[in-house]
């Protein structure tokens, strides 16, 4: 007989929405004639379901309440201060399965919650990158949560490496600190980045450009993979990766982590420290972090020259959490600097040169030993300070279920670029942007079954040129947009679709220059960039479902339109971009991307095995690409000795996507087997063979991994665990290669491994958790096709073209929990 369980239909009127728990979360407290009434204390009792064996330490997280718990010794948790209504409620345990579930917190009920072994990870995640918390496993767009656990058993250079090896999702590098998420074949501005639900504005639109968020600061991620132009505007048609900060601390305690982690292949070093506290509703979470790296090696490189970076880094938040809902006060500070390799080579050594100086001007001459070593950093370099400041509030506005979130958030990058050996202090390129950005949304009354939530986000944004030379306008955008989402259960079906409506408006300043390349109003001064002004409006809609057709199987279809406006560098550029040894010309003409995605999928979770799929179709329209200008001749377009480059638009296909295969073969539950396949095909319609690829397109991967998880070993080590993985990377032949902008990359195969353990005192109280991680264990030598190094000069010694990407790294990380009170 097939198990009939609970079905929500969600519509996103401009916003897609994956659908909620068994039973669709409701906020419902109560009000009294006098201010509003608290719900009863909520108590309950989370346990083994096989043994009813007592799980402390196990979390009890109100997602959408920002509200958690932790269990006692006895497995007894309890709420004092919770509104009245019906809220999703997440229960989880190390090495057990999440449990979700709706909970009236106005019954007075006491709660047993049940956990069952985790032989599979059945669906019950909570994903909060969308309009409010939804179960993981009822979401008709694809979506992938990467916890704590797995974030500290995969060893990166920086928060994308460590979420790259997901299904669906890669990275382009620029040596060890720079990376850029890649979601299904599409990057830059066409993914859009959250930091705990607030989107982060950087400057998306460059290739050197990574994500300035603390790695440590990072409790979990989550990946959506699909068009989300729905919820958060333009620049999404790719996907939304949210970075989630750690759950809320219990109340009456004050706790802390101190961590500290060591990378053997570039001698990186990382420290951070927490403190974290809630004391009558009163919540506050403080972190700081160092992190610093000297040049990474790999065995045909050696050592390579100015691929360091450190950084330090501060956030939190202080606020408080009432029965009327919460406030929080947030911030980010986020500095680094980095070195940007070249890769130049001495035509006879193969070994990099560098830049000194000779009088007026420099001469390359090679690196010595000791310039690749240490942790200094030379020029060309990058400086980056992003600096966030904002609220996040959650209203709790009547007894009938209505509530009210505004988040508000001021942000500042500042992106200094270095180039100059003869005065390494000057500026070459100077970016202040400025954002003001903002989102609100209105959860109504649930009404027949229907809950539908409207809101609105928007930003403003400016962006100034301090440096000396210049490739793109200042400029200033508006936007704003306003959408609705509502949903509904019916049976065992979740029906989801909606619409949003969006204003961009993108305004460039003119410039011109005189003979010294400086900012001149004089008439006769060489005009630089013209000044414009750009104005977009369009629609993005979604309609999904996911159907269970039993506990076990669930299939899942999705059809979304998404929408992409110009970034700046697209419309307005007119310089040589170093980090991408070109001359780029934008085009002001240029209109909005806009895609059709269609996803379907179908998963199968069993005690002992678990199988998805999920394929996708993405036709893109106005897609816009780089072409290289020719010369009436047919000879290269030059600008200031460099190939020169226009941004046009043209017709885009992409389909493709991810296979899972999972094993956890009876009895031995502490075995798993886990297999993954993901691929991308992307094309240019209507063009010359040599431009029928798309740039930038992962190529096929195969992940196997055999881990062994335990429960405890003796009395002093839980939750041990070893990993093998073995990562197929297939060669990509499928490269853009008009204009000699790519070329093929053969396949390679990596090997990790990595063990870890907590380590309890006499009385089970966790002293600290260690892990080991080999990345790349047997030393391979090999180039990423989404590695910018690839195309570095060729070198002489050993026959090669490019940098390769990091060979053998070890990490060792220690993660030390602290209790206050």
């Amino acid at each position: 007989m097939i198990n009939r369980i609970p079905l929500t239909i969600s519509l996103v009127l401009g916003g897609f929405f994956v659908s909620a728990a068994q039973t669709a979360p409701v906020a419902t407290p109560a009000v009294a004639a006098r201010g509003r009434a608290t719900a009863p204390p909520l108590t309950g009792r989370v346990a083994d379901a096989a043994t009813d064996e007592a799980l402390p330490g196990a979390n009890v997280i109100f997602t959408d309440l920002k509200q958690g718990a932790a269990t006692g010794p006895d497995g007894s948790f309890s709420f004092a201060n919770l509104p009245r209504g019906r809220f999703t409620m997440q229960v989880r345990s190390l090495g057990y399965n999440t449990v979700t579930q709706t909970v009236d917190t106005g019954s007075g009920q006491p709660l047993e919650i049940k956990l069952t072994a985790a032989a599979t990870e059945i669906g019950q995640v909570v994903v909060t990158g969308v309009s409010q918390a939804t179960q993981l496993r009822r979401s008709p767009v694809p979506t992938t949560v990467v916890d704590r656990t797995r974030l500290n058993q995969t060893s990166g250079s920086n928060i994308v490496d460590a979420i790259a090896h997901t299904p669906g999702v890669a990275q382009i590098t620029t040596g060890a600190a720079i990376s850029k998420p890649v979601v299904r074949g599409l990057g830059y501005n066409r993914v859009v980045t959250l930091n705990n639900g607030a989107r982060q504005e950087g400057q998306q639109w460059g290739d050197e450009h990574g994500i300035e968020i603390d790695e440590f600061s990072i409790d979990r991620a989550e990946i959506i993979k699909g068009p989300g132009s729905l919820l958060y505007g333009s620049d999404a048609m790719a996907g939304v990766i949210n970075f989630v900060a750690p759950d809320p601390v219990a109340e009456g305690r004050i706790i802390g982590t101190a961590t500290a982690n060591y990378q053997t292949n570039n001698h990186q070093q990382g420290y951070s420290l927490l403190n974290a506290g809630n004391l009558n509703g009163l919540n506050w979470l403080v972190r700081g972090t160092r992190k610093v790296a000297g040049n990474y090696q790999n065995r045909y490189d050696g050592r390579v020259y100015n691929s360091g970076f450190n950084e330090w880094d501060a956030n939190g938040y202080v606020g408080v959490n009432k029965s009327w809902g919460y406030s929080h006060f947030t911030f980010s500070s986020f500095n680094q600097r980095v070195g940007l390799t070249e890769g130049a080579r001495d035509p006879q050594t193969g070994r990099f040169l560098k830049d000194v100086p000779s009088g007026d001007s420099t001469v390359s001459v090679p690196v010595t030993d000791a310039d690749l070593h240490g942790y200094g950093l030379a020029v060309p370099q990058q400086q980056i300070n992003h600096l966030r400041i904002g609220t996040d509030n959650n209203f709790i506005l009547g007894e009938n279920g209505a509530r009210l979130t505004l988040q508000v958030s001021y942000q500042q990058n500042l992106r200094r670029e270095y180039g100059s050996a003869l005065d390494p202090a000057e500026t070459s390129l100077y970016f202040q942007l400025r954002t003001v950005d903002y989102a609100l949304r209105y959860f109504l009354p649930e009404k027949n079954g229907w809950n539908l939530t409207l809101g609105s986000t928007g930003l403003h944004q400016q962006n100034r040129n301090l440096g000396v030379e210049f490739l793109i306008p200042a400029y200033r955008v508006n936007e704003g947009g306003v959408f609705g989402v509502a949903k509904k259960t019916i049976g065992a079906l979740d029906i989801s679709g909606g619409l949003r409506y969006d204003i961009r408006q993108i305004s460039a300043d003119r410039l011109s220059l005189d003979g010294n390349e400086r900012p001149s109003t004089n008439p006769t001064a060489e005009t630089k960039f013209p000044g414009f002004e750009s104005n977009f409006h369009n629609y993005s809609g979604s309609l999904g479902l996911a159907y269970s057709l039993s506990e076990r199987l669930t299939v899942k279809a999705n059809l979304a339109r998404g929408f992409r406006a110009p970034n700046i560098a697209e419309l307005g550029s007119n310089g040589k971009h170093e980090g991408t040894i070109r001359y780029e010309i934008g085009n002001e003409n240029l209109a909005a991307e806009t895609s059709l995605q269609v996803d379907v999928g179908v998963s199968y979770a069993s005690e002992h095995v678990s199988f998805s799929v999920d394929a996708f179709e993405n036709s893109i329209s106005n897609y816009i690409f780089t072409r290289r200008l020719l010369t009436a001749s047919g000879a290269d377009s030059l600008r200031d000795d460099t190939g020169a480059y226009k941004y046009e638009q043209g017709q885009a296909r992409l389909y493709g996507g991810e296979v899972s295969l999972d094993f956890h073969p009876h009895p031995l539950d502490w075995l798993h087997f886990e297999n993954a396949f993901s691929m991308v095909r992307a094309r240019q319609l209507n063009v010359e063979a040599d431009q029928r690829y798309l740039p930038f397109i992962p190529a096929d991967r195969l992940q196997s991994e055999l881990r062994a998880n335990f429960r405890r070993q003796g009395k002093r080590l839980t939750n041990p665990y070893a990993r093998l993985q073995m990562e197929r990377t297939f060669a990509q032949n499928r490269f853009f290669s008009a204009f000699d902008t790519e070329t093929a990359t053969p396949g390679y195969t990596l090997f990790n491994a990595g063990v870890g353990t907590d380590v309890a005192s006499a009385s089970g109280r966790t002293l600290f958790s260690l892990f080991v991680t080999a990345n790349n264990l047997f030393d391979v030598g090999y180039q990423s096709h989404l590695s910018r190094l690839k195309y570095a000069d060729y070198n002489a010694a050993n026959g090669r073209t490019g940098v390769f990407n990091q060979g053998r790294n070890v990490s060792v990380r220690l993660v030390v929990p602290l209790s206050f009170k």
